[in-house]
């Protein structure tokens, strides 16, 4: 699965083509990709979402590629405008799960891949794929991936009680009696 195939499908649709046309100048932000390691392919819930911002109007709209190309507004909780991200993007999604299991061995971590969650985001300068993998046992990975580079610089394994920030043997606080 090439990023390159999705991109043109979202080009080549006239959902896109009119945005495009009714704004000019709006750009690339942001994509979210998710993939879904399902056994049963039927199953499966893959997402390709890319992200415009439309500078003159202040306003977000993301395209899902799913089914069909659907253009759907993104409300934005900050002020802050969005950084360009290139859309000139050539990987494959599947070299990606590669690397991730590469690190992965190289780390000493057998459990499998359930779900890879990225998002296409520009950080200091550079366009990254920011993501959540989970894998069995609960666990997660917190990956940054430099798209120039196609090398891991954050690569960091929690579990779901790290988020929870539950502790297994802590004993429950006890209330305090007036």
């Amino acid at each position: 699965m090439n990023i390159q195939f999705y991109i043109e499908k979202l080009h080549d649709s006239k959902e896109f083509k009119k945005f495009i046309k009714e704004n000019p100048k709006a750009f690339t932000c942001s994509g979210f990709f998710v993939i879904d390691k399902e056994e049963d392919e039927k199953k499966r819930d893959n997402k390709f979402h890319f992200d415009y911002y439309i500078p003159n109007k202040k306003k977000m709209f993301s395209f899902k590629l799913e089914k069909k190309v659907e253009m759907v507004p993104v409300e934005k909780f900050d002020n802050k405008k969005p950084e360009k991200i290139s859309i000139k993007l050539d990987f494959d999604l599947e070299k990606l799960e590669e690397i991730i299991l590469k690190r992965m061995e190289k780390e000493g971590i057998k459990n499998k891949i359930q779900k890879i969650i990225f998002s296409l985001q520009k950080l200091k300068e550079k366009d990254f794929l920011v993501g959540t993998t989970f894998i069995t046992g609960l666990g997660m990975l917190r990956i940054n991936l430099d798209l120039k580079t196609m090398k891991i610089t954050l690569f960091e394994k929690k579990s779901f009680f790290d988020l929870m920030n539950i502790k297994r043997n802590k004993k429950p606080k006890k209330e305090k009696k007036n």
